[in-house]
């Protein structure tokens, strides 16, 4: 059985790598993105204080919810009665739930693409939410900003909602950057590139993080499991010389290594 190279933010890794370990799978944590608190807070503080004018918030990922509900001096903590009577929690995926119903956000108030959706995205979560989008509302899209403090991600999500008349806010909750690898990991990496292991990629941005830390670096004979077919796209426009697509669910992704020869 192949190891298992895991390549999600530090502590989204810790959980993938404690999941697969109880299945059975070897797997290493080699974090290929670097969560940061945002620049700017100023905005993300304002967002938070007129919570209850939003009609929906968008949480693009677990960092996300992590970073909007720490934001405050009084220790992140939102009261629960707002959550509860206030806006609606949207979420693209399981991980993202789950991080949001940890916090205290009620299932409830809580909408995702369902669980056997072929995809966990933006255009899945669409169609669970595309109901709620009408003139006049107000949505707040929490997400990340790149190295420089500048609010980024895809903006198809947005774009949709301002098409039917939403007014969109985007705020960064944290700010993603190029890890720095100690000479165990880059090793590690390195090895992983030719020895049998699977890369587990959730992001284009991983990828191309990994090739600008070894640049160098040879990948025809590497494999990479990806949970997308941007994602699979990327890898493949990168080098690697196998590539699967998969579900980006722990029991597809366990399957997909399972079954890998």
């Amino acid at each position: 059985m192949p190891r298992v190279i895991v390549t999600r933010p530090a502590k989204e890794a810790e959980r993938w790598v404690f999941e697969l370990a109880a299945r059975g799978l070897e797997a290493h944590a080699l974090a290929l993105i670097g969560i940061e608190p945002p620049l700017e807070t100023a905005p993300l503080h304002q967002a938070r204080s007129k919570l209850d004018s939003y009609a929906a918030v968008m949480f693009v990922s677990v960092n996300a919810v992590s970073g909007f509900m720490q934001a405050s001096g009084q220790g992140g903590a939102l009261e629960m009665e707002s959550l509860a009577m206030g806006p609606r929690a949207w979420s693209p995926g399981p991980g993202t739930t789950r991080a949001l119903l940890e916090s205290g956000w009620p299932a409830s108030a809580i909408d995702a693409p369902s669980p056997d959706a072929p995809q966990f995205d933006s255009e899945s979560l669409w169609d669970e939410v595309q109901a709620q989008a009408s003139a006049g509302k107000r949505v707040l899209i929490v997400r990340g900003a790149d190295a420089q403090g500048q609010v980024a991600g895809r903006a198809w999500l947005a774009t949709q909602l301002r098409a039917a008349g939403v007014t969109v806010e985007e705020v960064a909750a944290y700010r993603r950057a190029l890890p720095v690898l100690g000479a165990a990991q880059r090793t590690l990496a390195e090895a992983a590139a030719a020895d049998g292991s699977v890369w587990l990629f959730s992001s284009s941005e991983a990828i191309a993080n990994l090739c600008a830390l070894l640049p160098a670096q040879d990948w025809s004979h590497a494999r990479a499991l990806a949970t997308h077919e941007r994602i699979a796209q990327t890898a493949r426009q990168a080098g690697f010389g196998r590539v699967t697509q998969t579900r980006p669910t722990l029991d597809a992704v366990a399957a997909s290594i399972e079954s890998t020869e």
